[in-house]
This record gives C-alpha cells, structure tokens and sequence, in this order.
C-alpha cells in the first residue's frame, strides 16, 4: 500500500495557482513567504512529502525549491532540509501609530484574597502530575462524568472529612473550574426553581454578586455586627451565601449562635445555604473552625476552591452537594458541557492522596503567619493608631482607620506603589450596615523577599 500524505513529513498547506503547475507552486510559496505566512526559519517539507501531499511529480517540487533557493527566498543546507531564509520577509511599513504609555503598575500587591505563587510547589506537583499520568486509565482522557473524575472526588472527600468537617460522599461532589464556576452553576439551578434573590453578607467581593445577578438574581444584604453577619431574620429568604469560617473582609467567624440559627432557618423553610469556605485552611491562633456543611448536610452546599491554597491558574473548585440538589446541578453542567481539566483533576488526586497537600498547606499557613506577625509588628512600632482586625485566619488583615480617611489613604497607598483596596470597595451596594473606614491590606501576594519592602510603603502611608 502506498504512503498517504498524513504519513510523511510536515504539513503545508499551499494552493499552487494559474498556468503551470511548476509556476503556480513557485508563486503560491513565494507568496506565502513574501506575506509572512511563513515565517523565517520555517522549514519545509521535503519534495518527495510536498509532491506526495499535492499528487505531482516530484521533481516538479523540487526545481520549484530551487527557483526560489536562487531567488533568495529559500535557502537549502545538506542535512539542515530546506528553510525560509532568515532576511526573505518584505511587508509594506506600517504607518507610525501614536505609542501610548502604559502606566506602571504597583511595586506591591496588596489587594486581599490573592496567594503567594511564588510559593507554588512546583517540583511536587511535576512529580504528582506524572505519577497521576502514568496510572491514569485510558477511559480518562475522555468525555467523562460531568462531575469529575472520580479519583478526584474521592481525595477530596477524604481530604474534607479529616480536614474541614465536612461530610462529604463522592457521589454528591462535583469539581468545576473555580469557585466562580461552581457558584454560577448554583445561580443558574436556583433561578430554575423559581428563586428570585439570594441573601448575602454586607461586604463581600462584587464578582460574587455580579455571577448571581447574570443568572437572574438579586442579592440582597443581611446586617453586619461584631458577631459577624446577622442570621437570626431571615424571613422571605430561601438561599443565602456565607463565609462563616472567616468573613470576607472583615475576618471574623460568624458567631455559634448564629451558624445554628441559619441552619435551624434551613431546616425550617427548606431554605440552602451557600457556604463558601474560601481559605478555611488558613488559621492560624488555634485550629481551622469547621465547615458550616457539617452541621447540616441536606441544606447546605460547601463550596471549596484550590485557588488560595494552590494557584487560581488550576481552575479547580468543588462543591459538596445536598442529595436534593445533584441531579440538578449534574444535568445542567452536562448540558452546558462545563468542563474542568482532567490532567489537573488527577493531579490534584495524587497530590491530595500522597500527603503533599496537607505538606504544602501546612508550609504556606506558616510562611503567610509570619507575614501577618511582621504587619502586626510593623503597625505597632511605626502606626499605633491603626489597629488590625480579621488577623486569626486568613490572607488578609483590616486595618481600622480614623473616620473619614479612608479614600486619603487609599491615594496616598497609590502613591507610594501600593495595590490596595479600602472597605468600601467590598461593601454592598444595598447595605444598611454603617459605614467603617478602613483598609483591606492582602499579605499573601508578595513573595517572602518582598514583604519587608511592602511594609514599609504601607506604614508610609497610613495615618
């Protein structure tokens, strides 16, 4: 049997044109060299491949190359093929445009909720991707269960439970690509059931928000206190989003009397409960406070993310589910084939399962501890006036400042190099919440060798 053209060589597409089936090749390829279509260095395949791959003789490609050799469009070397000349690309000049300046961007990073990806663990999660690959099943690299590979959601189970509190079954987990991914999938379902608003906290992140309103939501904010979110009235509501274990931004954990009183509010209207455990692994004055699913398994949906304890890159989030919610939640991610990487599924199955996981958290809960004591040091010896909050757990620190200062401080950050949000920019636009000035200062961007730099420009800044 005959070689076909998918069998030899490189493949180039070319349409040799007018009279002349010699001229018209020499032409097409000096066209598309002249263009830039192909660029220098290119190489070509061979004519016996070409001439296959266009059912002409051989020799025609051949003098065609070696017109176009003497030409200076091509060059050819023994052993080297034939390539595209290195000086052969002639486009018109374009006209000068108007070269606008980009404006620098910060020395330091501080906007809260971000990781240090300096940090990520490369080496083991090369090794763990490879151990992943070898002893993946053929099966894997298809379509596969719109909830995920299975061995993913097995690790996480595990990994929940001993961790997190959570009680979770590998048949009520499904993995998505984020955390945003998994709470408009939430938005979508609730709106197909007829809800129209979803309760959420006084401050909170907008992106969050913006997702339940694109599906058709209003959010509607609860009071905020000491206590943390308010969840004692939560009449006419029948879905709330939470962050119990450490309220983003003020970092607090919601109160125990009011963790029972929004599941008790659960059990009785048959009302969900988003709970969004965002970096619950991150706490640091004593252990991690538990998952709020754990109290209530049928009514509340734990949402977890891989992006602040690893790199928000991976894309892997998960939800554990009430039973009364995957058929839903399944169908709706495989009729909009919402897929997540597989390759980084089973990687993070073996990172999970091989103990690197919990090595890596435990590492990084030190390095960001120590970054949070230098803030706390730093503020005590250069700005005593300012007194930071939310410090127990977490990527992030508020720090308190005088009434009616906060948009001053926020340009003074600008000027000396910092990235860094005020409280205000995290606040509902609906909140009836007072008011509190502050700064929402992030420590987990800047890597180590950077941190002391940061806090100086921060110290500057402040009152």
């Amino acid at each position: 049997m005959g070689k076909t053209w998918a069998t030899l060589g490189v493949d180039l597409h070319v349409e040799p044109t007018g009279s002349g089936i010699r001229k018209g090749l020499t032409e097409a390829l000096r066209e598309a060299v002249r263009g830039g279509r192909l660029a220098p260095g290119t190489r070509l395949p061979s004519s016996r491949s070409l001439a296959a791959d266009l059912g002409i003789a051989r020799n025609t490609v051949a003098e065609s190359y070696a017109d176009l050799v003497a030409e200076g469009w091509l060059t050819a070397r023994q052993g080297s093929g034939t390539r595209v000349a290195e000086r052969s690309v002639v486009r018109p000049a374009p006209e000068a445009a108007p070269r606008r300046r980009e404006p620098a961007g910060p020395a330091y990073d501080l906007v809260p909720g971000r990781p240090d990806l300096a940090s990520f663990p490369r080496a083991a999660w090369l090794k763990a991707a490879r151990r992943a690959l070898a002893r993946a099943p053929h099966d894997a690299l298809g379509y596969g269960d719109p909830r995920g590979r299975p061995e993913l959601r097995t690790a996480l189970a595990g990994y929940l439970s001993r961790a997190r509190g959570v009680r979770a079954d590998p048949e009520r987990i499904v993995v998505c690509s984020g955390f945003s991914d998994g709470l408009t999938l939430l938005g979508a379902v609730l709106r197909r059931r007829g809800l129209r608003s979803v309760a959420v906290e006084s401050y909170g992140l907008d992106t969050h928000w913006n997702l339940l309103h694109r599906s058709g939501l209003r959010t509607t904010p609860l009071p905020f206190d000491e206590l943390g979110t308010d969840t004692r009235d939560m009449a006419g509501a029948r879905a709330v989003l939470l962050t119990p274990a450490h309220q983003f931004p003020m970092g607090v954990p919601l109160h125990p009397d009011r963790r029972a009183a929004v599941v008790a509010w659960a059990r009785r209207t048959g009302g969900l409960v988003l709970d969004d455990d965002y970096d619950g692994e991150f706490r640091y004055d004593r252990q991690p406070v538990g998952a709020l699913q754990g109290l209530d398994p049928g009514h509340v949906v734990h949402l977890g993310t891989a992006s602040k304890s690893l790199a928000p890159a991976l894309r892997l989030g998960w939800l554990v589910l009430p039973p009364s919610l995957v058929e839903e939640v399944v169908s709706l991610k495989g009729e909009g084939g919402w897929s997540t990487g597989v390759l980084d599924q089973l990687t993070l199955a073996e990172f999970i399962t091989s103990g690197a996981y919990d090595r890596h958290v435990r590492s990084a809960r030190l390095r960001y501890r120590r970054r949070r004591d230098a803030l706390v040091a730093a503020l005590a010896a250069r700005a005593p006036e300012v007194r930071a909050t939310g410090i127990a757990a977490g990527l992030h620190a508020v720090l308190r400042l005088p009434p009616g200062t906060e948009g001053t401080v926020v340009q003074a950050a600008a000027f000396q190099g910092l990235a860094v949000h005020g409280l205000s920019h995290h606040r509902h636009p609906d909140a009836l919440t007072p008011h509190r000035d502050a700064l929402v200062v992030g420590y987990g961007t800047p890597p180590d060798h950077a941190w002391s730099g940061a806090l100086d420009a921060l110290c500057r800044a402040l009152p």
